[in-house]
């Protein structure tokens, strides 16, 4: 379950990473550390996320975050991108994938198999669209628990 203070700190986190051109793609509030870890993954929409952006951002952050006092006691703030391995969640990301290799699994099964592998080609309403060596295979939605990059082709 989420920490609490997780959907104040993304409204506080988006409008700062829009700002510099950025989009913020997932927070996580590790209280279990001492000092606890507050972890924001941000994208960069329009290059690789590199260690510019993170730090652009975690400098604009701190000083809203300190600003707001959301987070009442002493914590560690860690700016990273997400990497690839990452599950595809956004339409924007399902654009931004497209031609890209993905993995996705259903449940129940979908024609025998809970897991699928082919070149995303586009999600609508209804369904996904994956190229299997030239053969399209159209999931429906409602069966897919999961869609990620396949970093193993």
């Amino acid at each position: 379950m989420a920490h609490p203070l997780v959907p104040q700190i993304i409204d506080l986190a988006t409008p700062v990473a829009e700002e510099l051109g950025l989009e913020v793609v997932g927070v996580v509030f590790h209280t279990n550390q001492s000092p606890p870890v507050l972890r924001v993954d941000i994208r960069n929409p329009e290059q690789d996320t590199g260690l510019n952006d993170c730090e652009r951002m975690s400098r604009a952050l701190e000083a809203s975050l300190d600003a707001a006092q959301i987070v009442p006691d002493a914590y560690v703030l860690e700016v990273s991108s997400p990497g690839i391995s990452r599950q595809l969640v956004t339409d924007r990301e399902f654009i931004s994938f497209k031609g890209f290799p993905v993995i996705i699994s259903t449940s129940p099964p979908y024609d025998g198999q809970l897991e699928w592998t082919g070149q995303l080609i586009r999600r609508d309403e209804t369904a996904l669209y994956l190229n299997q060596k030239g053969r399209v295979v159209e999931i429906p939605r409602s069966l897919i628990t999961k869609v990620q990059l396949d970093e193993r082709r």
